[in-house]
């Protein structure tokens, strides 16, 4: 039997000598099986690639979610055990000031505790004292407290041991490099460093005050308040009564800072004035206050 095949003919073109070969059907239909079996598997490769690359990107995207997750959660728990304490304290500080105020003759509480229960007010009942005194005349309170602080509403003390590293007045803001009114003074105080209230006074502010970071106000009554900014952590809560020298919070570097420190205002009527007499009066009365001082 005859067997059919294909001639492939081939010239050279200087000497124009021909020669033909032979391709048998079988041998063409060979080479054109592995051609499609090699693309077949070169596309099946490149898929498997692909997708491989596909699923690690999502693993990664997806471990990524996953940290942030377990950083906010850290996080909020965090928070929530602040707030805890912060109601624990507030619970405490409304039965204390509604009795001091005369709101209530007495804590509240069965006269036979044996057969009646606890002395102390429920939780529900907390929140609903705590709520009525947050619409309580603050005047009120500061009324009831001033006349213990009659020699002491004045700041007497440093907030902190320290360099001090800016003036109160006109200066050169280290962010825009224009001139700007710095409302305080800056102490060089390393991370951490204990925060002391310069005079007694109630805490009007414990919270994050945009550039200021962390911050706390006292009121110290005839219009003065002080200010400590860029804390790191607060040690009281608004509202708490604080005496001269008690630590309010702990020096740190939120806000709008370059660099650790305590940012010391003292306003009078709203208004900033320049702590320098204050200071340089507590630099020659308390005794913690480091002697060699940078005016």
């Amino acid at each position: 039997m005859k067997q059919h095949y294909f001639v492939v003919v081939l010239a050279h073109s200087l000497h124009g000598r021909l020669r033909r070969i032979h391709v048998p059907h079988q041998a063409l239909y060979v080479v054109l099986a592995l051609a499609l079996f090699g693309s077949v598997s070169l596309f099946g490769m490149v898929s498997s690639y692909l997708r491989m690359s596909w699923k690690v990107a999502n693993y990664n995207a997806l471990r990524d979610q996953v940290t942030t997750l377990r950083n906010r959660y850290q996080q909020l728990q965090q928070e929530n055990s602040e707030k805890k304490e912060q109601l624990a304290s507030l619970q405490l500080m409304a039965s204390e000031v509604s009795v001091a105020l005369g709101l209530k003759g007495r804590l509240e509480g069965a006269d036979d505790i044996a057969s009646e229960g606890p002395l102390v007010p429920s939780y529900r009942e907390s929140i609903e004292e705590y709520n009525f005194l947050k619409s309580a005349s603050y005047s009120q309170v500061n009324h009831l407290y001033a006349r213990r602080w009659q020699t002491n509403i004045v700041p007497t003390v440093w907030p902190v041991n320290g360099r001090l590293l800016s003036r109160f007045g006109e200066r050169e803001d280290p962010f825009s490099g224009e001139g700007a009114l710095h409302t305080g003074v800056d102490i060089s105080a390393v991370m951490g460093t204990p925060v002391h209230a310069a005079a007694d006074g109630i805490v009007s502010r414990a919270e994050y005050w945009g550039g200021y970071g962390k911050m706390v106000a006292i009121d110290h009554g005839n219009g003065m308040h002080t200010w400590y900014a860029h804390l790191s952590r607060f040690e009281v809560v608004p509202g708490q009564e604080i005496r001269r020298g008690e630590v309010v919070g702990y020096s740190g570097a939120t806000g709008k800072v370059t660099a650790p420190h305590l940012h010391f205002e003292v306003r009078l009527g709203g208004n900033p004035v320049n702590p320098y007499p204050y200071l340089t009066r507590s630099a020659m009365t308390a005794q913690h206050v480091q002697p060699d001082l940078p005016f």
